[in-house]
Parts: C-alpha cells; structure tokens; sequence
C-alpha cells in the first residue's frame, strides 16, 4: 500500500506539472484567447467522450443537473478565456501568481455556499494575500490589465471548484466533465456566431478562424489530450489514494512549476521584478498556511465514513 500512495503521489505531481505547463502553452498558441477556448473545450470534449464511450458510463442525466452542469460549463469557459487573456495581454508569471488567488477567494466563497461562519485566520490570510497583491501592482502596473483578468480567472475558478464539489460527490466526474465541457463549447459557439453574423471588433466564424498553422494545430491537441482531459481523468484517479490536504498542498505547486518553465523557456520574456517574487510568495505562503489551519482543524473532529487519510 505505501508504494501505491508513493507511486499515486509522484502521478499527481507529473499532473500539476502539466497543468503549469498549461500556461506555456497558451503562450506558444498565436491565436486568441476566444478561439483558443473554443477548440479546447471542443478536442477536450471529443477526447473525453472517447474515455466515456470506452469505460460504458451512462450519460443519462435529468433536466434539473443539466442545467447545472451547464451553468458550470459556462463559468469554466470563462475562466480559460480570461486566463488564457491574462497570457496574452501579460506573462505567464504575472497570470499564474495572480491565479493561486483561487484559494483565498474560496475561503471568502465557501461561508456564502456552505452558510458557515468566517473564521478568524481566514480574515487574516486575506489581509496578506491583499498585501502580496499590492506589491505585484506597485512594481508591476504595466500589467494591470492582465492582473485584472488573472485575479477575474482566479474568482470563477473558486466559484467553479465550489459547484464541481458538490456535484462531483453525487455523480460520476467523467461525465460531469463531458457535459460541462460541452456546455462550455456551445455557450462560445453561439457567442462566436453572433459575433460573424452580427459584426464586432473580436473575429468570429471568418475562414481565417480555421486556418491554423501547423504548430497551432499540434499544441492544441496537446492542450486538449494531455493537458485536459488526461489530466482531469488522473486527478480523480489519484485522489482515490491521497487525502484531500495532500492534494491541495500539491496543486499549489502549480504556479511554481510553471514560472520555472516560463523562465527556462522564454528567458528574459519572463523575467520580473524582485519584488513580484516577493509578492508571489506571500500569496503562495498563504495559500499554503491556509491549507495546514484547515487540516489542523479538520484532524480535530471526529473521521467519518467518507474521509480518506493517508
């Protein structure tokens, strides 16, 4: 068993890896946002179904969940879109430093959601995650516009991670990813239809929209296979084995896998100011802390039958 969880948590790191490398490859990607998304979520959906129709899980859902798988997919969407327009309009540094402000927001979504009390180190922990934000915009304010849309990505993301966790406990993730993808890629297909047949300053369904270079083609495909549906399909695996703390202290490595990357492959492009590094790591520290106080107290009640420890 303890080679099991050891060989279960190095998986899990090779996820988060390729999850950072994510961002690399939303740089490297020369279209937009907008289109990026829409072929993600659209491969993603093709590559999933596959998993799906291979596995024989039912995709017979009510009315009542596909509505609120599609709610989900829409935010989804707009999480990418704005994520992948943090990249664009900023760095990958700036884009992933901002994001693991996903945590922090969670916890001020969580009491809303869940109708439980603020608690106290919750209130501090955002006192420092806003004093890691002031930092990184003092020293970095040509950016703005990209912190805007990274911290906007971080917010749907806490508030996707929230609704994904409620329903993923009643129903079968694979599926639940299916849908919300596609609700995601037809929710931009309408909006990319409107924009080709109604005009507007962002492109819509023009011939140049399809002609991709070769490149584009192959880190798209890469971007939806491995980076999407691979890596959602190992998370739930892997979380079979590691307790819920273990993989959220590893998934705030994420940030830190993909500015290294960014760095060693982009160089002097990604290269900040000391102090956004200083920055950086009040935000990732207090992530982390967080997740320890919210173990320490978990520990404390008694286990129940749904726990998994390590």
């Amino acid at each position: 068993m303890p080679n099991v969880k050891v060989r279960n948590y190095l998986h899990l790191h090779f996820i988060v890896f390729i999850w950072g490398f994510t961002a690399i490859l939303g740089e490297l990607i020369s279209i937009e946002a907008l289109p990026l998304v829409w072929y993600r979520m659209l491969l993603a959906s093709g590559f999933i179904y596959v998993f799906i129709y291979s596995k024989k899980i039912s995709l017979v859902i009510s009315r009542r969940l596909f509505f609120k798988l599609f709610g989900a997919g829409v935010i989804i969407a707009l999480h990418w879109i704005t994520f992948f327009a943090a990249i664009k309009v900023s760095n990958i540094s700036i884009t992933l430093a901002m994001l693991s402000t996903g945590a922090f927001f969670t916890s001020i979504l969580e009491p809303i959601f869940y109708n439980r009390k603020v608690i106290w180190y919750e209130i501090l922990f955002g006192v420092l995650v806003i004093i890691g934000l002031y930092i990184i915009f003092s020293v970095e304010s040509g950016y703005s516009l990209g912190i805007v849309y990274a911290l906007l990505s971080a917010f749907l993301s806490a508030v996707f991670s929230i609704i994904n966790g409620k329903m993923a406990q009643e129903h079968n993730p694979s599926m639940i990813s299916f849908y919300e993808l596609v609700s995601g890629t037809l929710i931009v297909t309408l909006f990319l239809l409107g924009i080709t047949f109604f005009g507007n300053s962002v492109e819509g369904f023009t011939l140049s929209f399809f002609q991709l270079s070769t490149s584009d083609w192959l880190y798209l495909l890469l971007l939806a296979s491995i980076c999407t549906a691979y890596a959602f399909i190992g998370s739930v695996q892997v979380m079979r084995y590691l307790s819920p703390y273990t993989v959220m202290l590893t998934i705030n490595m994420e940030p830190v896998y993909g500015i290294l990357l960014a760095y060693l492959i982009f160089g002097d492009a990604e290269k900040m100011n000391p102090q956004f590094y200083y920055g950086a790591m009040i935000i990732l520290g207090t992530v982390i802390l967080n997740g320890i106080f919210k173990n320490a107290k978990k520990r404390k009640r008694p286990s129940t039958l749904g726990d998994i420890t390590d």
